[in-house]
């Protein structure tokens, strides 16, 4: 023990002077500590204030309100999708015209085929039988693209084209 207070003794300043550098860059790291925590403590405030004044958690709530609003209206959408294909299926989409002359004696393309069909070759045709002295129109039901009325071959045309170049694709 004597030794040791012998030493302390000898090398005092020694020591005073090691402390006194030591505390020196204590004093040096707690300031540098200080202005970090400072500007980490500012960056969190920044985070949790948005830009209208509101905190973090005010904007998540805001944020998850606004996502299920928008699936709302999305599934909205998607109803309104679903029903508007379902009435395009049953619509009018495909339609063929077919001109012919029924007759030798008339001197012009002035009969007619029309086919109009939806998706599912579902329709009618509606013909047209121009002569020198009378006109007579006929309709009839097609389904899956036949009738259960005979059909002339200009008829059968009208439905073949109007099959096989729809006007509206999927």
């Amino acid at each position: 023990m004597e030794a040791i207070i012998d030493f302390i003794r000898n090398y005092d300043y020694v020591i005073v002077i090691g402390i006194l550098i030591l505390m020196v860059i204590l004093i040096i790291l707690q300031i540098l500590n200080s202005m970090e925590l400072s500007r980490i403590e500012k960056r969190y405030k920044r985070l949790m204030k948005g830009s209208t004044g509101k905190n973090l958690e005010d904007m998540i709530i805001e944020y998850k309100k606004n996502v299920d609003d928008s699936l709302e209206v999305f599934k909205n959408i998607e109803n309104m999708y679903k029903s508007i294909d379902e009435r395009l299926q049953k619509s009018i989409q495909k339609f063929a015209v077919v001109r012919y002359r029924a007759f030798d004696d008339v001197g012009s393309d002035l009969s007619f085929s029309i086919a109009m069909l939806n998706e599912n070759n579902d329709g009618f045709v509606i013909t047209g039988i121009y002569g020198r002295n009378e006109s007579t129109t006929f309709a009839k039901p097609i389904e899956k693209g036949l009738s259960k009325y005979d059909l002339s071959d200009e008829e059968k045309l009208a439905i073949k084209i109007a099959t096989n170049n729809r006007t509206i694709e999927k």
